[in-house]
């Protein structure tokens, strides 16, 4: 039995992985998901919201198990997993990379332009994405009901995690064996930017889904195949 802890992206929570779940479950796995600060259910105010506190949050559920975790990031939770594996290189059996921010040290989130449905706030200190173009930013490939469902969910995200740099060792993150699962029709993170990160660090394996920016809803079965198949590599 392996166990993968799943970390969502930006203006995302745990929910996010809801299809994903049961599917590494039933093929005898345990699976953790959580709501970073500020997420989900968690009440943290956006305004104490930073890339340290997401950081303590994943590593403090790293602390709590009892062996090495498959850590899975989702998009800014890409960022999230590195930093973590930083700090935790030695308690981590892999990375992987679902559609997400592969970055190197010194770099932040802003090496891509922000879409241009996503709005910064006056102050700089939120960023949002218009409701009514959140399907065509994140869910372009889903079926109608899971949309909707995700759409009611989005919250405002912090800025302050989009803009910190990475603080990344080859001899801590770098010693950690990572895997990128990329989206060819991703319009939050064009597969061109995915493909130049990935081309910046590379992975151990890259695998390609014919999906949007979220395939753990538009194609759930094949993501679930892919991160089985990764735990047995």
């Amino acid at each position: 039995m392996s166990t993968y802890l799943l970390i969502h992206g930006a203006w995302h929570g745990a929910w996010c992985w809801e299809k994903v779940v049961p599917l590494l479950e039933s093929a005898g796995h345990r699976v953790i998901t959580i709501d970073l600060p500020g997420h989900g259910g968690d009440q943290t105010p956006i305004s104490a919201v930073t890339l340290d506190v997401y950081v303590n949050r994943v590593v403090t559920a790293i602390d709590e198990l009892d062996q090495q975790v498959i850590l899975v990031g989702h998009s800014m939770g890409g960022i999230v997993v590195s930093q973590a594996a930083e700090r935790r290189s030695n308690q981590i059996h892999s990375l992987i990379y679902v559609t997400a921010f592969l970055l190197q040290n010194g770099q932040d989130m802003m090496i891509i332009p922000p879409n241009s449905n996503m709005q910064v706030s006056e102050d700089g200190q939120t960023i949002c994405v218009l409701e009514e173009k959140a399907m065509d930013t994140f869910y372009n490939n889903c079926v109608n009901e899971d949309v909707l469902r995700a759409v009611s969910r989005l919250q405002v995200q912090a800025m302050s995690p989009f803009v910190t740099p990475l603080r990344l060792t080859q001899s801590n993150y770098g010693r950690v064996p990572r895997y990128y699962i990329e989206g060819l029709r991703d319009h939050a993170i064009p597969i061109q930017w995915q493909r130049q990160m990935q081309a910046a660090s590379p992975c151990m394996e890259v695998f390609s889904l014919d999906t949007d920016h979220s395939p753990f809803y538009s194609t759930p079965d094949q993501l679930a195949n892919i991160l089985l198949s990764i735990d047995e590599s």
